[in-house]
C-alpha cells in the first residue's frame, strides 16, 4: 500500500503552484517545489535547508540564475502543467518515504526526491549549495535522535 501525503506536502504543492504563477509559468517545476519547501518553512525539509544555511533568498537567487541560463539554452516554448521532472519527483518522494519507513510523504521526502532528480533546476540549485542525499539523510537522523 502506498503512503499518503501529509497535509504539509499538500500545502507545499499548492504553494508551488502559487510560486509558478508568480514566475508567470504555465507549469509547476522542481524549482517551484523547492522554493515552496523553503517558503512554507515548517517541515523537516525546510529545517534541513535552514541547518545547511540555505535561505529562501539564496535559493531564489540560484534558481533565477539557473532558469535564465536554461532559457538561453532552449527553444522549447510549450510546457505541461507538471513537468516530467515534477512527476518523477512525486514518484521518488513516495519511494523515499517507504525507504525511510515513514507512513506518509513529507517535505523531507520531497527534498530528497528533488536532489535525486538529476538535470532538474532544483537538483542543480541544491548541488550548487553542496547538498547531497547523504547530507539530508544525516541531518534527518540527527534531528530524529534529538527528539
Amino acid at each position: 500500500m502506498l503512503p499518503k501525503s501529509s497535509k504539509r506536502v499538500g500545502d507545499v504543492i499548492k504553494l508551488a503552484n502559487t510560486i509558478a504563477r508568480e514566475y508567470e509559468r504555465e507549469y509547476v517545476g522542481t524549482e517551484h517545489v523547492l522554493l515552496a519547501i523553503a517558503k512554507e518553512g515548517h517541515g523537516l525539509g525546510a529545517e534541513v535547508l535552514s541547518r545547511k544555511g540555505i535561505t529562501i533568498s539564496r535559493l531564489r537567487e540560484e534558481i533565477e540564475k539557473l532558469i535564465k541560463k536554461q532559457m538561453e539554452e532552449t527553444w522549447v516554448f510549450g510546457r505541461l502543467p507538471g513537468t516530467p521532472h515534477f512527476k518523477n519527483v512525486m514518484a521518488t518522494a513516495v519511494e523515499q518515504c517507504q525507504e525511510l519507513g515513514s507512513t506518509e510523504v513529507c517535505t523531507e521526502h520531497l527534498l530528497l526526491a528533488l536532489l535525486l532528480e538529476k538535470g532538474s533546476v532544483a537538483h542543480k540549485a541544491l548541488k550548487a549549495f553542496g547538498l547531497t542525499p547523504d547530507d539530508i539523510r544525516r541531518e534527518l537522523a540527527a534531528m530524529k535522535s534529538t527528539e
